[in-house]
């Protein structure tokens, strides 16, 4: 598959393709979506926000929230405030979540599955990382998304003039609610 890909993207750019996409690294409205890798939010999202190449920033994790003050969503959001002018930021959590519900002894059982070392598990804690705090998901979407806006509102290193909100996309029709 990364091949066809591969195979696709020469030919996209011999065609110059990448034209209608031409813009810069700042984002047009100014603002940051902290959101989840989910597939069906891929194009349902800017579809339904009616955002276009260039608008925003999109920053993508699982689950669409951030777990730990210091992790790399954050470091993503703070250069996009001080870097690349932004001054709104939506986390946009989603219905149907796959991390909602997520159990960090399921995960480490697949990854023994898939042949990780107990010793490799056993070293991450050793050094300290909380893999069941880690891997573990959560069980309300809401509450969960709530919890990112309010880590980002009082993040010691955000402007307080940084406007933050919270919403749920409806992951088939699109629909937006504040929560």
């Amino acid at each position: 598959m990364i091949d066809e890909i591969i195979r696709y993207n020469r030919e996209f750019v011999a065609s110059e393709g990448y034209r209608r996409y031409e813009t810069s690294k700042y984002p047009d409205k100014r603002i940051a979506i902290v959101t989840c890798m989910d597939t069906r939010l891929v194009e349902l999202l800017p579809a339904a926000l009616g955002i276009r190449n260039g608008d925003v920033k999109m920053i993508k994790n699982a689950g669409g929230t951030i777990t730990n003050p210091f992790d790399s969503t954050m470091r993503s959001l703070l250069v996009a405030v001080y870097e690349l002018g932004v001054n709104e930021i939506m986390v946009i959590g989603h219905t149907g979540c796959g991390v909602q519900g997520m159990d960090a002894e399921e995960m480490l059982h697949l990854m023994r599955e898939r042949g990780i070392d107990e010793e490799h598990i056993s070293l991450m804690r050793h050094c300290g990382i909380d893999l069941n705090s880690w891997l573990h998901g959560f069980t309300d979407t809401p509450e969960a998304v709530a919890e990112t806006v309010n880590l980002i509102r009082n993040h010691p290193l955000m402007a307080k003039d940084v406007r933050v909100s919270g919403y749920i996309m409806d992951s088939a029709t699109g629909l937006l609610q504040n929560i």
